[in-house]
């Protein structure tokens, strides 16, 4: 029984959300290298209830974004990583899906901003899909809305300077594999000039009650001019046919 149910649980890796709601400015872009360690002795099981593994789950990936402003309305996007993985059934490493795209600004002022996505992903050998084992799928097409609100501070000794909040929500259409709907949320609050936190939650669910996933994120960023470098911690907190993975995330951006 639990070795049928851990055939299940080849986690959706979440994918990072970005405060895309804000495209880039006509030639302006940021590139972010990010480093996941993700581990995992449970599983969410058919029922949502945590089981044993029969084996550890490790996931290694490493990752690159990038976004660059074609115009002020307009960000090309291109997301791809390498992935080294292992658990009780297989073992793997290769490349993961390379995703080309573009954001849209469908409204901008001073405080909300609205943007539309298009893209679409290669397949590669690694995961194309967390719940699929290692080179399945094909390519995959993904329509993805966001909108984001800037916030002023709260006053006080331990309160940020400023913050935002941004929501995505999405439609991933997969060639070979069930489709997805995600859905996901980032809170930002800036200390000073150089740090910020941010708390990202990460939710998905596949087709035909399929897997569920939901993970929470928080991390610091330190700014060191064009530079920032991340550190944080990443939990799943429910799902359904999903590993219970965590783990630490380091990330380097470059803004330019």
């Amino acid at each position: 029984m639990r070795l049928a149910a851990a055939a299940l649980l080849l986690a959706a890796a979440p994918t990072a959300a970005q405060a895309s709601a804000w495209t880039q400015d006509k030639g302006r872009g940021q590139v972010i290298v990010k480093w996941e360690d993700m581990r995992a002795t449970r599983g969410f099981g058919p029922d949502g209830a945590l089981i044993d593994l029969p084996a550890t789950r490790a996931d290694q990936t490493l990752g690159v974004f990038a976004q660059y402003g074609v115009t002020d309305r307009l960000t090309v996007q291109f997301k791809g990583d390498w992935q080294d993985g292992r658990d009780y059934f297989v073992d793997y490493q290769g490349r993961g899906p390379l995703e080309l795209g573009v954001w849209w600004s469908a409204y901008r002022d001073d405080k909300t901003a609205i943007s539309l996505y298009a893209g679409h992903a290669d397949p590669g050998d690694g995961r194309n899909a967390g719940y699929a084992a290692p080179g399945q799928g094909g390519g995959d097409w993904e329509v993805r809305g966001a909108i984001g609100r800037n916030l002023k501070g709260q006053g006080g000794r331990w309160a940020p300077d400023s913050s935002f909040v941004e929501l995505q929500a999405g439609r991933r259409m997969r060639a070979g594999l069930p489709d997805e709907t995600r859905v996901d949320l980032t809170l930002g609050g800036h200390f000073g000039p150089d740090w910020m936190v941010l708390a990202q939650a990460y939710g998905g669910v596949t087709d035909g009650d399929g897997a569920r996933w939901l993970s929470v994120e928080t991390s610091v960023v330190r700014r060191l001019g064009d530079w920032h470098v991340q550190a944080g911690w990443r939990d799943a907190v429910a799902g359904r046919e999903f590993a219970d993975s965590r783990g630490w995330v380091v990330a380097v951006w470059r803004r330019f």
